[in-house]
């Protein structure tokens, strides 16, 4: 996998949307997009972007938040 990666992580409960956006940047991925509404998603999100040190991008919209996860 490489290049531009989506991942709808709606209704996932983390660790879920952290797992599968840690899978993605295994694979070789180098920007993320994350679509998720968990509470803990924005914690969870970033600390995998720190230990991938990439740098994460929150766009809030009412009914979720979507994560932009781009590698250095």
């Amino acid at each position: 996998m490489s290049g531009e990666v989506r991942i709808d992580a709606r209704g996932m409960r983390c660790p879920w949307p952290a797992v599968r956006l840690a899978r993605a940047l295994r694979d070789g991925a180098t920007r993320v997009e994350v679509i998720a509404d968990d509470p803990q998603a924005p914690t969870e999100i970033a600390a995998v972007s720190a230990s991938a040190n990439a740098t994460i991008e929150i766009v809030l919209n009412v009914s979720n938040s979507t994560f932009v996860v781009t590698c250095r």
